[in-house]
């Protein structure tokens, strides 16, 4: 789980927090800290919310969304050939595509899931009860602050997939990483209220869509690192139902925070919103042509054909031609050509002297 510090708001710190995610395995709660809490699947109202398309990716989770494909979060890594275990079978990634301006991944793997998870793709996510899911720590020591409990420090590691609930609050708009949906933790919230700790990256939070609950986010960052005094000697990550007369870093060195008053203020988590990327999603996972990969004009230019393509920002692709689309035999016209989020146009030398001549885009990255 990474930490997104933001006056307020927090937005992870890469390597080592990764390195500390890497190593722990659960959602917290305002509740309980008991360890065996929420650790089978959900029922009643919450019975297939989600429990059953989540599977172990390395120390984290993944969440299956196609036949042959699982979303993740990007930070957390991963290498081909690396093995997503799904209701006790393996399945084995042979293929990746990162989103190009947020922390989304999707894996490809070589054999069928079973099942797999349907996308939230509305935009009224705000105000939506959701499940949360995870394998971070436990929850640790109390904060205390003037006698008041405040919420608790990570605690240990135990590799426990646990689940709990919560609602999003707001979605909050990064400029590197897009949208993210922010729940907070209550010290008043609902019975399963929940946070998350480092470990719980990857993770998936659904929302119901009428009788249906769909992935609505994967889990990117927390509130923190908090601070007692102001200084690194008392730095604490925790999950806080109250951070007025904490310390929360903002920078490096640099601390805020909020008067102690009867008013709380919760920290909170972010989970990358879903149906801000559907369309890549789709892209990928179908394998067909975006707005980003729309050939959207062919002009003869007295030896040459220009070829004008819509792209993403970031993006490689792959221009091909064809002559006789039965025998289906694709040559390279220009190869790894950088996307700029418009229209790019490449050319294809000699082709106005050919008596037809077929194209196609790639995405390569």
């Amino acid at each position: 789980m990474k930490l997104l510090r933001n006056t307020g708001r927090v937005v992870f710190f890469c390597f080592g927090l990764m390195l500390l995610a890497g190593r722990s395995h659960a959602v917290l709660f305002v509740l309980t800290s008991n360890i065996t809490y929420n650790t089978t699947a959900p029922t009643g109202s919450l019975t297939s919310s989600g429990w059953q398309y989540e599977g172990q990716w390395g120390s984290f989770l993944g969440t299956p969304i196609a036949p042959r494909f699982f979303l993740a979060a990007k930070h957390v890594g991963g290498t081909m050939g690396q093995v997503f275990v799904l209701n006790g079978f393996t399945y084995h990634t042979v293929a990746f595509s990162d989103c190009p301006n947020c922390d989304l991944r999707v894996w490809q793997v070589a054999e069928t899931f079973p099942l797999y998870a349907p996308l939230y793709t509305a935009s009224n996510d705000v105000g939506r009860l959701c499940t949360v899911f995870g394998r971070g720590t436990q929850r640790g020591d109390a904060v205390v602050v003037d006698g008041q409990l405040k919420g608790w420090k990570w605690g240990a590691s135990d590799g426990v997939e646990r689940w709990g609930e919560n609602i999003v609050v707001n979605v909050h708009t990064d400029a590197s990483i897009g949208e993210l949906l922010q729940a907070t933790f209550d010290r008043d919230g609902l019975t399963n209220e929940c946070h998350l700790s480092v470990g719980d990256s990857s993770g998936g939070l659904f929302i119901q869509d009428g009788s249906t609950w769909k992935l609505a986010g994967i889990h990117y960052s927390v509130d923190g690192p908090f601070s007692l005094d102001a200084t690194t000697n008392t730095q604490f990550d925790g999950v806080i139902m109250d951070m007025g007369g904490i310390w929360f870093r903002i920078g490096p060195g640099s601390w805020g925070g909020y008067v102690d008053d009867p008013t709380d203020y919760p920290s909170s988590f972010y989970s990358t919103r879903v149906s801000s990327h559907v369309d890549w999603i789709n892209s990928v996972i179908n394998f067909q042509p975006g707005k980003d990969l729309q050939i959207t004009r062919i002009r003869l230019f007295r030896t040459v054909a220009q070829i004008t393509l819509e792209t993403g920002s970031n993006r490689l692709y792959r221009v091909d031609r064809c002559s006789d689309l039965a025998a289906s035999v694709w040559t390279s016209v220009s190869n790894n050509v950088v996307g700029n989020g418009g229209a790019v146009t490449v050319t294809d030398s000699g082709a106005a002297s050919q008596p037809k001549r077929f194209y196609r885009a790639v995405l390569l990255q």
